[in-house]
């Protein structure tokens, strides 16, 4: 069974020639139901009329795969015109963004694509005023082959509801979340690096936009997504990083919103990493702040160690971010034999540790070379990767890019 949504407005060949594109907003209709997402799959498909004024999206229910479609008379995708061998971890504007808006108490409809651009806010926003936002963070990376692989975005998607719930703030639906995600890549799917070159990094962002006085939730919402080729996060590339323990400052406090992907946990750690990388350390390892004595994360990423074969990384109690990348490790790790602890780990363990090593949607699975505490400094490693976390980054990596079979269901695939 197929059931086709219409972007209007739209030639069929602005999609993968932006430059042809009208600059007005485009309106992209609803999706039909996909209530069970890891078992369904969305199917793209061009108009093959060369004067038709509309690009026709469809969904098809089948078996975790999203396929794009193409006619004989369909272009092929041309990639943007930039050096995709120097590309970093920084802001590259494509051409099209996601959004869609919803009253407080109301529900989610109706998204826009949209040139990526500049956006207009009331200033007493609760966003700018008192926080109140979140945001996501995945990637898209293209095959060998051409086609498009997405990385668990329902994870995303119940992450984001998730926090939505503590900030109370509505969300979109996990259909509407991962539907919007697979529009905005396709429609800015000549950004893709390709094979081996980086990946299309996806900026999920929820944001109370309507104008509030006295401290209270918006009574307006802002659904917004846009993308961006990267490469590498940190600028040692895959070469190992060097953390310092973190002794004044704090990520987050029992109770607060440490586990919740909310933008002001990120504002929070800028002064302490800011010190840290004037003094020539890639990030900053934050401890618990009643004890300190616990590791917790980095500023945005995950943490794990490995002794004798066994892999610790702290339980998710609250302060944590349940990392998707974290999750993916773990089951990666515990599918080949390796035993994994979630625990209180205890800054002493870095002392003995065989491995270090962080997780995290940006950074992958990045080694850490070093780890300085006290003016101690416990070096691991000689050259790079352990033999666990080399292990571990080959196995998600392979999978994400689409190199090796996907045993867990975890990849999508959109054309």
């Amino acid at each position: 069974m197929e059931r086709s949504a219409v972007a209007s407005g739209f030639h069929q060949n602005d999609i993968l020639y932006p430059s042809r594109a009208a600059t007005s907003t485009t309106r992209l209709h609803s999706f039909s139901s996909l209530r069970n997402f890891p078992s369904s799959s969305l199917r793209i498909r061009q108009s093959p009329s060369p004067v038709s004024s509309n690009l026709i999206i469809s969904c098809e229910i089948s078996r975790n795969r999203c396929d794009a479609v193409s006619s004989s008379s369909t272009h092929v995708t041309e990639l943007a015109e930039i050096d995709w061998d120097k590309i970093d971890f920084g802001l590259k504007p494509t051409d099209y963004m996601y959004a869609m808006k919803c009253s407080r108490d109301g529900e989610f409809s109706q998204g826009q694509l949209q040139p990526f651009g500049n956006i207009e806010i009331n200033p007493s926003a609760a966003v700018l005023n008192y926080g109140q936002a979140l945001f996501e963070g995945l990637k898209a990376y293209r095959k060998q082959d051409g086609n498009i692989l997405l990385f668990r975005p329902e994870e995303n998607a119940i992450r984001m509801r998730n926090g939505a719930e503590r900030m109370c703030m509505p969300s979109p639906t996990v259909q509407q979340f991962v539907e919007a995600v697979t529009t905005t890549v396709l429609a800015n799917q000549r950004w893709i690096p390709p094979p081996g070159k980086g990946s299309l990094y996806i900026r999920p962002l929820l944001m109370g936009t309507g104008a509030v006085l006295g401290l209270a939730p918006a009574p307006e919402y802002t659904f917004l997504i846009f993308v961006s080729p990267v490469g590498n996060y940190f600028k040692e590339g895959v070469a190992p990083i060097n953390l310092i323990v973190e002794n004044e400052f704090h990520r987050a406090t029992p109770g607060g919103t440490g586990g919740v992907k909310t933008i002001g946990n990120y504002a929070a750690v800028l002064k302490a990493q800011s010190i840290a990388k004037a003094k020539g350390y890639s990030d900053v390892l934050y401890l618990d702040c009643v004890h300190k004595r616990y590791l917790e994360e980095v500023s945005s990423c995950n943490i794990f160690i490995v002794k004798d074969n066994v892999i610790s990384t702290p339980e998710i109690k609250g302060t944590i971010l349940p990392g998707i990348t974290r999750k993916s490790i773990i089951e990666v790790a515990r599918s080949q034999g390796f035993k994994v602890e979630e625990r209180n780990v205890t800054v002493d363990e870095l002392v003995e540790a065989d491995e270090v090593f962080c997780t995290g949607t940006a950074v992958v699975l990045s080694p850490v070379g070093s780890i300085t505490y006290k003016s101690q400094r416990f070096s691991y490693g000689e050259d790079g990767f352990g033999t666990v976390s080399k292990q571990l980054y080959t196995s998600l990596t392979s999978l994400q890019m689409g190199l090796s079979e996907d045993n867990m269901n975890w990849t999508v695939q959109l054309s």
